[in-house]
């Protein structure tokens, strides 16, 4: 049987936005908190490099705003660039408080005189990556999970899948909720709902995110009546392990940062050609010159190589990637580490303002899922974990000045499945799946046409109309929920991408090669928008 349930607040995703947030709230706010699979499973608890903040003497605001500007070509939103980084340094003091435990320099550890051990990662001009070794995304999801977990006020929900908002008067009240044991379709209601389900890096072939990815909150804000913006710059991490049983297991930055160099197979070096920050160079520089460089000579990959450093610097460091590659035959201090090009995170996404707030009233949105402004036309190296920190605090500070005056929900309608039956032909789901990730990677990729964007939306279209078709005719499952949704934010990429004419950041077109003099933001608004 279908289950109600009540709260103040529904969080549906529990990466590091959606955990932070839960945390932030008073405990005298009842939280439910989603997850899609089991706990610490999603793209936070993957990522290796660490989290920029301006943390050293020698490091500014302004010279962290500066390089994330210029990262972000021309695009990035000034204001929320500044309030971002001004932010930095007490979202970090507020995770330690929390219990999370950065990597200190070796030769001050002492917790009362402590010092960060701050690495250094592309686009950036000073180091001011706080890490935890390379699991630095690990060490934040466990702890805030831990927390989470012993809150009073938290009810923490697994293997729970978002189907659709639930929308009254103009207002989100709630959200249908897959119960994945059950199988049945659950009604959460509250008084504010929380966007922080990711990125929608599964829409491509190759990708270094685990499996959720799947646009899900973009694609629901967007049915709901909200404003998507900037999905044409799909950021491609330029070092994934290239291993037939390594299913893209990303090679942090770090490793560039800390003296890695790019070969082509014959042993060259090659960025020096394409950028004089040559390996240092922002992601988007890197992952162009690498697709140029594997194009060009029909290699299948490329290596990176950092073997020139010690054994013990290497497992102190990396152990994480040290352990992964060695499980393949590879010994990254005695050999160079063969990899490519692979879909990473999402850049744009459902525009909010400074406190997380959507188009909608009562809808909030934070980390990936999100377009703050922050990253413009491509993202600095760990950036993105700050995001997800500050714009949590800041929706979370929103939502308890003003839960007190937010109506509570009226009375939903239960989940009517009495006209849908099992589905004994998945097949045509997984046949779709594939078919869209493909033609995503082969037209909607790290180098773009007109003609192939053309095709790419004929192409996604059609998979819609047959998608529509077999949603309203079966039960709903994890898959097929997925799907429905990558196909939805994959046209909005398409028609992004269609929209602009220009090079800029991470959307390089072969029709309009060179970057337009004013920058601006694309800009999707669905027919049911409230404004």
């Amino acid at each position: 049987m279908a289950t109600s349930y009540q709260h103040d607040v529904l969080v549906i995703g529990c990466g590091a936005a959606g955990l932070s947030l839960a945390l932030r709230l008073p405990g005298t706010c009842r939280v439910a908190l989603l997850s899609k699979a089991d706990l610490n499973q999603g793209s936070t608890f993957w990522a290796q490099g660490g989290m920029a903040a301006v943390l050293h003497n020698r490091d500014t605001v302004d010279s962290h705003v500066t390089d994330t500007l210029a990262a972000g070509a021309g695009l990035c939103h000034r204001d929320a660039v500044e309030f971002t980084v001004s932010n930095s340094r007490r979202c970090v003091e507020w995770l330690v408080e929390q219990g999370v435990d950065f990597d200190l320099r070796k030769e001050n550890s002492n917790q009362q005189n402590r010092e960060f051990h701050l690495t250094m990662e592309g686009g950036h001009s000073h180091r001011r990556i706080i890490h935890a070794a390379d699991r630095t995304g690990r060490a934040i999801s466990e702890v805030l999970t831990e927390r989470a977990i012993a809150a009073d006020n938290i009810d923490i929900f697994a293997h729970r899948v978002a189907v659709d908002l639930v929308i009254s008067n103009g207002r989100c009240e709630g959200a249908y909720i897959l119960n994945q044991h059950t199988g049945h379709v659950d009604l959460f209601q509250a008084s504010a709902v929380v966007l922080a389900t990711g990125g929608a890096s599964k829409a491509y072939l190759y990708t270094s995110n685990p499996d959720g990815a799947s646009g899900d909150g973009v694609a629901m804000a967007w049915r709901a009546g909200c404003r998507v913006a900037n999905l044409e710059f799909n950021q491609f991490h330029p070092t994934c392990l290239y291993h037939p049983r390594a299913k893209s297991f990303l090679i942090t930055e770090a490793i560039r940062g800390e003296g890695g160099i790019l070969l082509l197979p014959d042993g060259q070096r090659f960025m020096h050609n394409f950028d004089e920050r040559g390996e240092l160079a922002p992601r988007d520089v890197v992952a162009r010159a690498i697709d140029h460089e594997m194009k060009r000579l029909g290699a299948d990959c490329v290596y990176l190589d950092i073997s020139h450093k010690s054994r013990e610097f290497l497992q102190s460091h990396f152990p994480t990637v040290m352990a992964q590659c060695e499980e393949f035959g590879i010994d990254i201090s005695a050999e160079p580490i063969p990899v490519v090009p692979a879909a990473h995170y999402t850049c744009g996404g459902i525009v909010v303002d400074q406190h997380s707030l959507t188009d909608v009233a009562g809808l909030y949105a934070v980390g990936e899922a999100s377009c703050t402004g922050l990253h413009g036309a491509n993202r600095m190296a760990s950036n993105s974990l700050l995001e997800c920190i500050v714009y949590a605090e800041s929706a979370a500070n929103h939502i308890a000045d003003n839960l007190a005056q937010m109506p509570a929900p009226g009375i939903a309608a239960p989940w009517d499945e009495s006209q849908v039956t099992d589905s004994d032909e998945d097949v045509v789901i997984s046949h779709n799946w594939d078919e869209l990730r493909r033609f995503m990677w082969d037209y909607v990729g790290i180098v773009r046409t007109n003609k192939r964007l053309q095709r790419a939306l004929h192409r996604v279209q059609l998979l819609q109309t047959e998608i529509a078709e077999y949603y309203g005719n079966y039960k709903v499952s994890n898959d097929l929920l997925e799907l429905r949704n990558l196909a939805m934010v994959a046209e909005l990429m398409i028609r992004c991408a269609i929209s602009r004419k220009e090079s800029r950041g991470l959307h390089y077109t072969l029709d309009y090669p060179e970057m337009l003099p004013e920058a601006r933001d694309t800009i999707l608004q669905p027919d049911n928008s409230p404004l």
